[in-house]
């Protein structure tokens, strides 16, 4: 009998350390799923607000660029349409370029994730040492 006492013990042992993985698995994977619905969520809202600023924009442009080529039409109605379309393109070009600028600054894609990993990966070198 004491021959089956020490490999009782390692079984165990074995089976706490897999259990003990498997739950360090089983939270970062519902910290991924976490992330990936933040991420959704950020798009979506991130869609939605920006084809009514678009959409609104627009529409006030438009009325806009009408009301001024109205108002100069009888004395320099084509100054004032080039001058709108002037207008319009500067400033589609700086919303461009803040477009471009922020999704370079956005947060990488499960950056939190990467993170916990690599904490328990110096962990896990630590505890090898």
């Amino acid at each position: 009998m004491a021959e089956t006492a020490p490999d009782a013990g390692l079984t165990a042992s074995l089976r706490r350390m897999v259990a003990a993985a498997l739950e360090l698995v089983r939270t970062r994977l519902e910290l991924v799923s976490v992330e990936v619905e933040e991420q959704f969520e950020y798009a979506a809202k991130l869609l939605l607000w920006g084809a009514a600023a678009i959409y609104f924009a627009s529409l006030a442009l438009l009325l806009l660029a009408i009301t001024v080529v109205i108002a100069f039409w009888d004395t320099h109605r084509l100054l004032a349409a080039v001058g709108m379309t002037a207008a319009f393109a500067a400033v589609a070009l700086v919303a461009a370029l803040t477009v471009r600028r922020r999704l370079k600054r956005r947060p990488r894609f499960l950056a939190a994730t990467y993170g916990e990993l690599g904490r328990d990966a110096a962990a896990l070198n630590e505890e090898d040492r």
